[in-house]
């Protein structure tokens, strides 16, 4: 295989794709076909939050191929997969968010959690902010706040409104005609934004107030990414609805739709199937799925995470081409002057053998997200390639 096969038979996303001809993967490093090694701090944005090829998920998924693959659609069968992943994750949340509903990706989660809000309230309003990014299906799409992205789609789901984020003023366009309102708990595409805990808090209560139902969507920021198991931890707010992705499936595919045991009874009836999926909650994804959590609430250290992006975030700054730097955790966005120059500097540590990424919505910044349980050593390593990509 070469890269003129991958250009000719896969379909392509954008005109200057990485190419690196992957052979293997494991713990912070990828490495191509020459063996040459990449320091990955991305993660696969943010999905491989526990490394590459971490061996419990490995365990997990053998011992599962070995028993069954799929046998029926969702939500028929009892499977141990399926059941023991819901019941830890479950587990891990507030009792108002009790029960699962397993999809296959986090863009298919806020799918299903935009037709609850509407099957729950009898209200087709849908409330989101700018700057925002929910996935790119077609009801994901006409939430999330990209306009470039949108307009070639067009027309795509009526009756949407989009906020100021972090704005309390704004909230107040929240109504009783209002179906529900999702929001990254910290916006990841817009370039990290985190809101105040106060703007939380309020568009709780807004939401309360009115009926609206309230939906995090974690699916970025979840799962260890900003130093606690779910981001809504830092703030003390609870949402309605969560909906996670990327990093839950220790690097396999997988969604899932959180709500109360009554909420999600909603889907089976008036009509029955209300929400269905063949493939969602395949037992061969829920076991990896059920050992990522394993792995994330016994080995990740939370506080060493926090620890070690501090250290980044004070090396990087250092940088006087850094103009701002926005971090929670090990998610961090980096400003420069202009998106040629952030362009040079990631095409720089590529050559270097370290991977970073920049953002759909906000060229003029790059984006760190790299492995939860990368060490102190790989973490200076990274700060010195990046600083010499930088001065070069």
């Amino acid at each position: 295989m070469s890269k003129k096969d991958f250009l000719s038979y896969q379909g392509q996303t954008n005109q200057s794709p990485y190419l690196i001809e992957v052979e293997r993967a494991e713990g912070v490093y990828i490495y191509d076909k020459n063996e040459k090694s990449y320091l990955d701090m991305i993660a696969g944005v943010a999905v491989n939050n526990i490394g590459h090829n971490h061996p419990k998920v490995v365990a997990a998924l053998k011992k599962q191929i070995d028993k069954h693959l799929h046998v029926m659609v969702y939500g028929e069968f009892i499977q141990d997969a399926q059941l023991a992943f819901s019941k830890r994750l479950a587990s891990l949340l507030p009792e108002k968010l009790n029960t699962v509903y397993t999809v296959n990706s986090g863009t298919e989660a806020n799918e299903a959690a935009l037709k609850l809000v509407k099957r729950m309230t009898g209200r087709s309003e849908l409330i989101s902010f700018r700057g925002s990014y929910h996935g790119s299906t077609q009801g994901s799409m006409s939430v999330s706040g990209n306009e470039e992205k949108k307009q070639a789609y067009r027309p795509l789901l009526p009756n949407i409104q989009f906020l100021e984020f972090n704005s309390i003023a704004d909230l107040q366009r929240i109504t009783d005609k209002s179906a529900g309102v999702i929001v990254e708990t910290i916006q990841g595409d817009a370039g990290v934004r985190i809101p105040s805990k106060e703007f939380l808090i309020a568009l709780r209560k807004r939401c309360s107030e009115v009926g609206a139902l309230l939906i995090f969507d974690e699916i970025q920021c979840g799962m260890g990414r900003t130093g606690k198991l779910f981001a809504f931890e830092h703030f003390n707010v609870i949402p309605d609805i969560l909906t996670l992705g990327k990093a839950l499936g220790g690097g396999m595919p997988i969604g899932a739709l959180v709500s109360s045991r009554e909420n999600l009874h909603q889907f089976t009836f008036e009509p029955m199937l209300g929400h269905i999926t063949t493939f969602g909650g395949h037992p061969v994804i829920c076991a990896a799925a059920n050992a990522c959590l394993e792995v994330l609430t016994t080995e990740i250290d939370f506080k060493e995470v926090e620890r070690l992006g501090a250290i980044i975030e004070s090396e990087l700054s250092k940088e006087d081409e850094i103009l701002e730097i926005r971090r929670i955790g090990m998610l961090f966005a980096f400003d420069m002057a202009s998106f040629e120059r952030v362009e040079k500097v990631v095409k720089k540590c590529l050559e270097k053998g370290l991977i970073a990424f920049w953002f759909l919505s906000h060229p003029t910044s790059f984006r760190l997200s790299p492995p939860l349980n990368i060490t102190e050593e790989e973490v200076r390593k990274a700060c010195a390639i990046i600083r010499e990509a930088i001065g070069k």
